[in-house]
């Protein structure tokens, strides 16, 4: 496979079911029209954002 095939891939979404309570999901849903952005898109940032910051400080090993 080749680098653009592989970055073309990287970049293909996956759909993934997702079951929220009505409270969750109302406040997702005020929580991203303050930031402008649909709720899919909300998640989207709020996980990456958690990815990101689990990279930075990897759980320590008991």
């Amino acid at each position: 496979m080749s680098e653009e095939e592989r970055k073309v891939k990287e970049k293909a979404k996956k759909q993934v079911p997702l079951r929220l309570s009505a409270s969750l999901w109302n406040d997702l849903a005020a929580w991203a029209e303050d930031d402008f952005r649909s709720i899919n898109g909300q998640i989207e940032y709020l996980l990456t954002e958690c990815v990101k910051y689990r990279k930075k400080h990897p759980p320590k090993d008991d």
